[in-house]
């Protein structure tokens, strides 16, 4: 357009991207679940752990996406790309949501953020949280090391550290 989009220009361009997502979503090919997910976040509600979800995408997107694989039961809070342009800031806004659902101020330190790319791990390190690297996507172990990853694991498979060990392969 060679300018930034009138305030309802956008919620018009919004609400029709949303309107054509799950449909999108149903059809697309390369959608997948990560091998484990289905396993490991039943054992991680079992276990305790409140778990929430991060996305660059808008709330309502984030939510189209997971609903395809049964997922978003799982995830009672979240931060999204609705909420900042900056991972840090939607991670932070993860964890205070976090703290309204458990009742209480929850400390960043003791949270662990996953992710598959550096910028999930600075966005963890951002909020002061733990940074997990998870090589499934197209940065490598060694990789999510370098980018500071305070625990890296090669897949949804392996142990968390200090949580929930593996389920029955």
């Amino acid at each position: 357009m060679g300018r930034e989009p009138e305030p309802q220009e956008l919620a018009k361009l919004m609400h029709a991207y949303l309107g054509f997502l799950p449909e999108e979503v149903a059809d697309s090919p390369g959608y997948r679940v990560l091998p484990g997910v289905v396993d490991l976040l039943p054992r991680l509600i079992e276990a305790g752990v409140l778990v929430g979800i991060t996305s660059g995408a808008v709330e309502a997107a984030t939510h189209i996406k997971l609903a395809r694989a049964g997922l978003n039961q799982y995830f009672s809070f979240g931060g999204f790309g609705s909420d900042s342009k900056d991972r840090g800031e939607l991670t932070r806004k993860a964890i205070g949501r976090a703290s309204i659902v458990l009742g209480s101020p929850l400390d960043p330190a003791r949270v662990c953020v996953v992710g598959d790319t550096p910028m999930d791990i600075d966005a963890a390190h951002a909020a002061g949280a733990i940074g997990i690297g998870v090589a499934t996507g197209k940065y490598k172990l060694d990789e999510l090391k370098q980018a500071g990853a305070d625990h890296v694991l090669s897949n949804l498979t392996e142990p968390f550290p200090g949580f929930v060990a593996p389920g029955p392969a």
